[in-house]
């Protein structure tokens, strides 16, 4: 059990625009709270609807101690499910995807319909009912081909997000993607640790200097350049092809188009196009960068020739699990249109660049000499933005607990 009182006063503690107290980065009580408060009741952004392709198509993902299963069933619907037998709770389905007509228990056969009903269940008494044992089913929704889940009752409102955000990203036609490749990384470190460093790039033009060359290091949150009226012009340019730039955000997400450094019309390691094929054709493909963030846990970049995607997932007070996706066009081949390697390393290089950041981070956290620290308001706004809503959505769980309670 969680003592929330006890979470209560290390909220308490936080001054603003300043760092976590030192508990709530690397204590199993404070983990245990962020899997009820923060990611049990937030839209978790774990794919795209292209890779569940077809019919039978499912994906399993874990979110802390959590499994869970997305299914696409016999009409194309996607369903999603607590990844736990009805029977005696064994996990279905493994990390991972593929594709079959039904869902099968490996432990006792247990059988499952991709839309969640128990299908076949074997030496069960007469008074069995089959209907009452479906799979536990969970909130899924997909954004313009970008798929979330949520495991709350009443999840948070996702249609603002869907109305403003989907314009923005149809020019990319993700129906019209696939996946190329997927990387998993551990870190040693807390999740929010990890979250930190991800929505600031005070960092990016020491510590990544492969990113740098295309990402603008310099521009404060909203990719703000002062007196430099490249965003500007670049706007100007993207209106007339009709391609909104932003910025537009809500409590918990967050987007904007922004132009790359000069000469640069990808984020690859020397500014080309890392893919022939091109998911968005508009302006010859000269359109900047999409990024979209979303709390607790992701981000993505959509150049026109890939989409990035990153996504951290607590399993530890102190381990994250960082994954990592590329988007490229659907008819792209694989050493004839793109090569692997000239798609994957920049971000490949920067994310484990970023896990020897927090690694190191949380070994400084940990120590008994740590004080939480001031951020800067321009070059850390995106982090100050991230804590402060941690911080809210912790308290509207707490307050929604009552006085004295644990969780």
């Amino acid at each position: 059990m969680v003592d929330l009182a006890a979470i209560a006063r290390l909220l308490d503690k936080r001054r603003p625009g300043h760092s976590l107290a030192q508990d709530l980065y690397n204590s199993q009580e404070a983990f245990d709270f962020d899997m009820a408060a923060i990611f049990g009741r937030s839209w978790l952004m774990i794919g795209f609807e292209v890779e569940l392709p077809r019919p039978g198509s499912w994906m399993a993902v874990t979110a802390g101690q959590w499994p869970m299963v997305v299914t696409r069933d016999r009409h194309g619907d996607l369903h999603a499910f607590h990844n736990t037998c009805r029977h005696r709770g064994s996990r279905i389905c493994k990390p991972g995807k593929g594709a079959s007509a039904r869902l099968v228990c490996p432990y006792h056969r247990w059988t499952y319909e991709m839309s969640g009903e128990l299908a076949h269940a074997a030496r069960m008494p007469e008074t069995f009912d089959p209907a009452e044992y479906a799979l536990a089913p969970i909130h899924v929704a997909s954004v313009g081909g970008v798929l979330f889940v949520c495991l709350a009752d009443e999840p948070p409102d996702i249609a603002d997000f869907k109305r403003q955000f989907e314009p923005m990203l149809a020019p990319l036609n993700l129906a019209n993607s696939k996946l190329a490749f997927e990387s998993t990384l551990e870190e040693k470190g807390n999740w929010k640790l990890v979250m930190e460093n991800a929505r600031e790039c005070y960092h990016c033009a020491t510590s990544h200097p492969e990113l740098a060359q295309s990402f603008p290091t310099g521009a404060s949150a909203h990719f703000d350049y002062g007196e430099d009226r490249r965003q500007e012009r670049f706007a100007a340019r993207m209106a007339r092809v009709g391609l909104d730039v932003g910025p537009i955000e809500g409590d918990w997400w967050q987007a904007m188009r922004f132009i790359l450094n000069d000469g640069f019309k990808s984020m690859t390691m020397d500014g080309d196009f890392a893919v022939k094929r091109l998911l968005c054709e508009i302006e010859a493909g000269d359109v900047g960068s999409l990024r979209w963030s979303v709390e607790p846990h992701a981000f993505a970049h959509a150049t026109a020739d890939q989409v990035l995607m990153f996504s951290a997932m607590p399993v530890g007070p102190r381990d994250t699990v960082v994954t990592a996706k590329w988007l490229v066009h659907k008819d792209a081949v694989e050493g004839v249109d793109y090569d692997l390697d000239t798609l994957t390393t920049l971000w490949a290089r920067t994310n484990l660049q970023d896990r020897d950041l927090v690694e190191n981070n949380q070994a400084g956290v940990n120590s008994p000499g740590y004080r939480p620290g001031p951020y800067s308001p321009d070059a850390e706004a995106l982090a100050i933005r991230f804590v402060d809503w941690y911080c809210a959505t912790a308290r509207d769980y707490l307050d929604r607990q009552g006085p004295g309670r644990e969780a």
